[in-house]
């Protein structure tokens, strides 16, 4: 099976950028109309700040680190022959000493990105699984995911950023305290419909990761074993190990947060969705 767009999927992630860009055009426009030039100075740092150290701060989170081919010969093996088939630079590779069975890409561009995984996962996979769990990251960093949602996000993170701290413009005379109000209010809608967009968008980039990392390998089922025995290992894992990378969920190959609530607003799909597409895959690719 060869590496092809599924126009559906794109599509819809097509939609839901635009509809993203729609929120984010007028909730630019509000802020400029109410808090004027300070709204520059707002924008400006958060979209240097992740863009440049998004990555390091998530790196930094995990306690993960590089590791050397010395330390790690058969994770770097399998990352450098896997970058080789999706035709990528091969990526810097990290490990974080976690019991939480996960992996995850970060970085801006396909020539400076970082696959990571935890102890876990490692202990967790077998060989087969471990590689279509790391096909599905490089498939994040051919299909640029990180630099697409990092963009996609900056602007909800300064709407939260207002909504948090926008009372500290609120003094002064009325004009000034009513228009800080109305930038507050504009900011907290904003917020609430990106909150949705951004879940759906990272939920479809999801798919087209599996896609992408099954054609990498070939073999859609590891994957689909390997997300199911991931899911299945996630309730035996300690709640505070659990609650320490809760704030990394969005970028891992599975979420910590489950439940019905945890499932309405994650970041992924469920993984008996994608399992069902990997496995649809795997019966096309038997009568190809």
């Amino acid at each position: 099976m060869q590496w092809k767009s599924d126009w559906g999927l794109r599509g819809r992630m097509l939609l839901t950028m635009f509809l993203l860009f729609a929120v984010y055009i007028v909730f630019i426009g509000v802020l400029l109309r109410y808090i004027g030039p300070l709204t520059i100075l707002i924008v400006i740092p958060f979209l240097i700040g992740q863009l440049f150290f998004s990555d390091k701060l998530a790196l930094y989170s995990m306690g993960a680190h590089e590791v050397s081919e010395e330390e790690y010969p058969e994770l770097h093996a399998a990352v450098a022959r896997l970058s080789q088939q999706a035709d990528l630079p091969k990526p810097t590779v990290a490990v974080s000493d976690s019991r939480v069975p996960n992996a995850f890409a970060t970085g801006r561009s396909q020539d400076s990105s970082t696959v990571c995984v935890t102890t876990g996962i490692m202990n967790t996979l077998t060989k087969e699984e471990l590689e279509g769990v790391l096909a599905h990251e490089l498939a994040h960093v051919k299909n640029r995911d990180v630099m697409v949602m990092t963009l996609a996000s900056f602007i909800a993170t300064i709407a939260l950023f207002v909504v948090r701290w926008g009372w500290l413009f609120a003094g002064g005379d009325d004009e000034q305290g009513g228009g800080a109000l109305v930038a507050i209010v504009g900011s907290l809608i904003a917020w609430i419909v990106s909150f949705f967009l951004l879940r759906a968008l990272s939920r479809y980039r999801e798919y087209a990761a599996d896609r992408g990392g099954a054609v990498i390998t070939g073999n859609p089922s590891a994957l689909a074993s390997a997300l199911m025995k991931i899911s299945g290992r996630m309730d035996k894992v300690p709640e505070r190990d659990l609650r320490e990378q809760s704030e990394m969920s969005a970028f891992y190959i599975i979420p910590i947060k489950s439940g019905v609530v945890g499932r309405l607003f994650s970041t992924h799909p469920s993984t008996e969705q994608r399992v069902e597409r990997l496995r649809e895959m795997e019966r096309e690719m038997q009568f190809a």
